[in-house]
């Protein structure tokens, strides 16, 4: 079992609404990169690629990849910058995207 330099999670856009999802846990597309399961070896790798070209296949999402992340607090972090930007979205309107949301839930709380 060889480890991978960095760990890496699946990324892609859901075909319905285009909004970025990451590959779960569970086998299921989610919605924020801290559900995200990241993996951390070739034979996982391949698991990975195989679940995303199943999904891109049935129409579930569009144009799966991977992406090198770094573990936080038990959580994938995309390490380049234009991955942490579809994570969170627009950077001019911090009220727009997935950050909106987290505003709003916190504000909420």
């Amino acid at each position: 079992m060889s480890n991978l330099k960095n760990p890496i999670s699946i990324t892609a856009n859901n075909l319905l609404d285009g909004e970025a999802v990451w590959l779960g846990s569970n086998g299921h597309w989610v919605k924020s990169v801290d559900s995200a399961r990241a993996f951390f070896t070739e034979e996982e790798r391949k698991i990975a690629e195989h679940a995303a070209a199943r999904a891109d296949a049935e129409n579930l999402v569009v144009e799966p990849y991977e992406i090198e992340v770094k573990m936080e607090e038990g959580a994938p972090v995309p390490l380049k910058f234009r991955e942490r930007i579809r994570a969170q979205g627009p950077t001019i309107r911090l009220d727009l995207g997935k950050q909106a949301d987290i505003q709003s839930q916190a504000a909420a709380a």
